[in-house]
């Protein structure tokens, strides 16, 4: 049995927090790829240590007490050495540093240490190991992430606002963003580069296969070539090339995966993750 509960953080909050959560149990397979979605993963490990290994990495993090995923666009392994038992968060592109107080772009492609990069950590995990329930859990992380750290307020909204439009429209030109927002192209890119740790041309790819990854179904018929041109890509080769930079397995590799592992429910709501059996 795996245990996962999620919230979407409300007010304020829910401008840097994406969601918390809460996970416990058995993964199925021995580990899983998973997709990047443009943002920043935290994780306090509570039980089992986990072993994190981004795409490309020589080496692999085991962490025993947490884990952070820095903004990545490639997947990182996830391979559980036991039992699950962490609880966490995922920022918004923009929420690195109000969430973490820690500058996204240093982190890019990297998976470090929890408490050793995020100080707050090491009280937040002594006290979730004293929490009965995923919803003490969650209140527990919720309240901390109310005090957010400080960071530019200007470039956080200009940001906030440059990735609202390419999540509306991945294919909008860059240069049209900057526009609008009354900059530069190249000043929007460093800004953007700096508050976001991914360029705005990188996430954009990033959340087009995020955009398709959720509206296939796995165990019905997909055709490549239609949701290519659906969702903007020249053909289906250049939608075949960005899903496997983005995923680490071909498309047909990507659902075979998931079929052969999830029903039609879980994989839902499991878009992006690549199980792998023994």
């Amino acid at each position: 049995m795996f245990e996962y509960v999620s919230r979407e953080p409300g007010g304020e909050t829910g401008r840097f927090v994406e969601s918390i959560w809460f996970a416990r149990g058995q993964i199925t397979g021995v580990r899983e790829r998973i997709a990047p979605t443009g943002s920043t993963v935290a994780a306090v490990v509570l039980g089992d240590p986990i072993r994190q290994t981004p795409d490309g990495a020589a080496e692999a993090v085991v962490a025993d007490t947490g884990f952070l995923i820095g903004p990545h666009d490639r997947p990182i392994v996830n391979e559980p050495l036991g039992q699950t038992y962490c609880v966490g968060l995922v920022t918004t592109p923009v929420g690195c540093r109000p969430a973490l107080g820690l500058a996204p772009a240093a982190l890019r492609g990297h998976v470090v240490d929890l408490l050793t990069v995020w100080p707050r950590a090491v009280a937040v995990r002594r006290a979730l190991l004293n929490c009965q329930t995923p919803d003490e859990a969650l209140d527990l992380l919720s309240a901390t992430l109310n005090r957010p750290e400080p960071f530019d307020v200007k470039a956080f909204e200009r940001c906030e606002a440059a990735v609202a439009m390419v999540s509306v429209d991945p294919t909008r030109p860059v240069g049209d963003i900057a526009a609008e927002l009354g900059v530069s192209h190249g000043h929007l890119d460093r800004q953007f580069t700096d508050q976001v740790g991914l360029s705005p041309r990188t996430l954009a790819r990033i959340l087009r296969v995020r955009q398709l990854l959720e509206t296939i179904d796995v165990h019905g018929s997909v055709s490549w070539a239609g949701k290519a041109a659906e969702l903007g890509w020249s053909d289906q080769a250049h939608l075949i090339r960005d899903f496997k930079r983005h995923t680490g397995v071909t498309p047909s590799e990507y659902v075979a995966a998931q079929r052969s592992t999830y029903d039609r429910d879980v994989a839902a709501a499991s878009a992006g993750f690549v199980p792998e059996r023994m």
